[in-house]
C-alpha cells in the first residue's frame, strides 16, 4: 500500500488528549487517526448500501400472498360491528 504523509493542525489540548490516549493503547497517533478516519469511511459506505438496498426493495415491493389483487373492500376493511 503505497503512503502519503500529511500535517494536521490541532488545538494543543487536543493533541495532548491524543498522546495519553495513544499511550495507553499502545498505539501510535498515526495508528489512531487511521483507525478513525477507516471507521468513519466504512460507516458511510455502509449507510449508502444500506440505503440503496432499502430503496430497491421499496421499488419491487414485497409479496403478500395477494398477487397484486385487493380481495376485500375498503367498506368490509372498516366495517364495524
Amino acid at each position: 500500500m503505497n503512503k502519503q504523509n500529511i500535517t494536521l493542525s490541532l488545538p494543543k489540548p487536543l493533541l495532548k488528549k491524543a498522546k495519553v490516549f495513544a499511550a495507553k493503547a499502545e498505539k501510535s497517533i498515526n495508528e489512531l487517526v487511521k483507525e478513525s478516519l477507516e471507521e468513519k469511511i466504512s460507516k458511510g459506505t455502509g449507510y449508502e448500501r444500506s440505503k440503496k438496498r432499502q430503496l430497491r426493495l421499496l421499488k419491487t415491493g414485497f409479496n403478500l400472498g395477494t398477487k397484486g389483487k385487493i380481495i376485500i373492500s375498503r367498506e368490509e376493511l372498516h366495517a364495524r360491528s
